[in-house]
């Protein structure tokens, strides 16, 4: 499978009794093919995976796979704290119908290099499905490191590493080193442009919920090589990205799916409502993307 284009780290829309909306979710997934996305990843952090039970994960990417055409990319989140879990949840994504997996370092547990690389093998051992790594120190509090993608480079199932760091310093060390053997993944969404430039070629995208045509455009640009206009844009993204990464970045989005027309509620505790601020910050900068 080659991954490339556009494909949104999905929200998880909620009713307001707090269960999982399926039709407003229906709803959403129509209006991102319809942007132009490439393919779908539910049940990452985006999607407030640590707010749902394991009955309410396996019927959300139940839900995705029978949404899914053929042709469109599907990469489960499975992580778990522990790897007896990462290995159960890969193996329920592929009964599923999931070929593919999307594995940050396990979360509450800060292994060591060594441990996470005995992690990953022992997952690629056990399940037969491929991996899409994603590395996000500012969360997980551990880097997937060199020494790690040096050791995973060769085997043909570990696609490309989301790199959410925010460094173009790792991004450009990962084309260059792993190119051909692991894909850069772009996952630092106010340099996704950046990315672009130093050879990610597919965009796995938490903005792209709320703002999934300019997202899309902005990739087409890139592609038909017009750098110019691709900047022009970019330059639009920026300020609304920015506010995501600032912070309550999972409320920001579904309300970013609110100001579009197509509500997806609000997120589960502990996560809370944005202030009067908050909101009113994002809509100005959403204001352009709107009409896009």
């Amino acid at each position: 499978m080659k991954l490339s284009g556009v494909m949104p780290a999905l929200i998880t829309p909620f009713d307001a009794n707090g269960k999982v909306d399926f039709k407003a979710y229906e709803r959403h997934l129509i209006a991102l093919r319809a942007a132009g996305v490439t393919g779908w990843v539910p049940m990452g952090s985006t999607g407030e995976y640590s707010a749902l039970s394991n009955d309410e994960r396996l019927e959300v990417l139940k839900f995705v796979k029978d949404f899914a055409d053929d042709g469109e990319i599907l990469i489960a989140g499975t992580n778990a704290p522990a790897t007896r879990e990462v290995i159960e949840n890969t193996l329920q994504a592929k009964e599923i119908g999931y070929d593919t997996v999307l594995l940050a370092t396990p979360f509450y547990t800060r292994p060591t290099q060594d441990e996470l690389l005995s992690h990953f093998k022992t997952v690629l051992k056990e399940t037969d499905i491929n991996l899409v790594l994603y590395s996000y120190p500012y969360k997980d509090g551990v880097e997937i490191g060199f020494d790690i993608l040096d050791a995973l480079a060769d085997d043909p199932r570990v696609l490309g590493i989301k790199e959410s760091s925010g460094s173009l310093q790792r991004a450009i060390d990962i084309h260059s080193r792993y190119n051909g053997r692991i894909a850069l993944v772009s996952g630092s969404d106010d340099i996704a442009l950046d990315f672009m430039f130093w050879g990610a070629d597919s965009w796995i995208c938490g903005p792209a919920n709320c703002m999934a045509k300019a997202c899309v455009d902005l990739d087409r640009t890139f592609r038909s090589g017009d750098l110019k206009a691709a900047r022009e844009k970019m330059i639009v993204l920026y300020r609304a990205m920015n506010i995501l990464e600032s912070g309550k970045f999972v409320q920001k989005v579904k309300y970013g799916c609110e100001l579009q027309g197509l509500p997806v509620g609000i997120t589960r505790a502990p996560l809370g409502e944005l202030t009067a601020e908050e909101k009113a910050e994002f809509k100005a900068a959403m204001q352009p993307i709107l009409n896009w």
